[in-house]
């Protein structure tokens, strides 16, 4: 088949849509099939085989590593050249937007991957009547494609209530190889924990909506260090505020599988994800996960077998379970002997063979 990405966000923006994208790519290239990605630049004109087409796109006020993409000439070219038999919508907003209307009135059929809560996102940043204005707004781009898939079973059910039309779930993948116990770093883990105490980390993008202040709630339990990887327009903010954590900035193969690897406990604080990639690296990882209980997590995380839930926002809440399992030896390493098998089967693999299946579905 001849797909067509289109999305949002790709290298070097490092985000869960660029990071599916990737793996698309490399299942299609794998498999045979011929690829083609248009994304906002700048950035790489290929991904290893698979050339990448460039739009003009404007950093986002306040966050300049994040792109907004301009609707372009240069979209509608690339998909007349590539003559695709199937478009993918990558999170589709602005530039998901014009691919969609341009397979429509060429009859090529669409599937659009919703990937981020950006209601959600409207709402947490308070501005006022965005939410429901973003919410119309996705549905009008999506009921132009013959199929939306969602991560999971909370995001196919927000969508359907919202009105979206053919949703079906999608779950993401995780590289078990990847991400492995056997990665885990002693001396990494004495440099940062001379005392023996607790490592609790959180791997992710430092901004707004991740909800990352409420880490200042396990910032100050005894017997606890903090850990964070990762960077964004928050990470000054946060360096203020969590005087005693240890910033590793972002990090990039096979230091992020041994941070994760190194790890006792991995704290998750954003109620708006709609799946969580780094929790289901983290138990990959066999490091049991703590996150609010709402969104993809619900998918991820279950309670007293692999991590724990706090209540969304609930700080005090949270300090709560890190100290219980901070005490708790025993229940903590329970957690993490089953944190590995809870993903079992989650590969990538197996989910590329359900998104071509789906590109056939449609095509038909």
């Amino acid at each position: 088949m001849r797909v067509a990405i289109v999305t949002e966000s790709f290298l070097p923006q490092v985000n869960g849509v660029t990071g599916s994208v990737l793996k698309v790519c490399e299942h299609l290239r794998s498999e045979g099939h011929q690829a083609l990605v248009v994304a906002p630049g700048p950035g790489p004109s290929r991904h290893g085989s698979v050339p990448v087409v460039r739009t003009a796109s404007a950093p986002l006020p306040g966050y300049a590593e994040q792109r907004v993409a301009y609707p372009s000439w240069r979209l509608t070219q690339a998909l007349r050249d590539f003559r695709p038999d199937v478009v993918h919508l990558a999170a589709p907003t602005v530039l998901g937007a014009q691919a969609a209307t341009i397979a429509r009135r060429a009859g090529v059929p669409a599937v659009a991957v919703y990937q981020t809560d950006l209601p959600g996102y409207a709402a947490r940043y308070g501005w006022r009547g965005a939410s429901q204005a973003v919410w119309r707004w996705l549905r009008r781009v999506h009921e132009m494609a013959a199929r939306t898939l969602a991560p999971s079973r909370h995001a196919c059910a927000e969508l359907v209530a919202h009105g979206f039309p053919d949703v079906s779930r999608w779950p993401r993948g995780v590289d078990v190889q990847r991400f492995h116990p056997r990665f885990r770093d002693q001396a990494f883990r004495r440099d940062l924990t001379p005392r023996g105490e607790l490592l609790v980390g959180y791997v992710g993008r430092l901004a707004r909506e991740k909800e990352l202040d409420l880490l200042r709630e396990v910032h100050g339990v005894p017997g606890v260090r903090l850990v964070v990887a990762g960077d964004g327009p928050q990470r000054a903010h946060l360096q203020r505020v969590l005087p005693r954590a240890h910033f590793l900035g972002m990090v990039h193969g096979a230091e992020v599988a041994r941070v994760f690897a190194s790890l006792d406990l991995f704290v998750h604080t954003g109620r708006h994800e709609t799946f969580c990639q780094t929790a289901q690296e983290a138990l990959a990882s066999g490091v049991p996960v703590v996150a609010p209980a709402a969104g993809g997590l619900l998918d991820i995380v279950d309670p007293g077998v692999n991590g724990e839930f706090f209540t969304p926002g609930d700080g005090a809440q949270l300090q709560r379970v890190v100290d219980h399992l901070r005490q708790d030896t025993g229940a903590r390493l329970e957690l993490a002997g089953r944190a590995r098998a809870s993903v079992a089967g989650r590969d990538w693999t197996s989910v590329g063979h359900d998104l071509v299946a789906t590109y056939r579905a449609v095509s038909v």
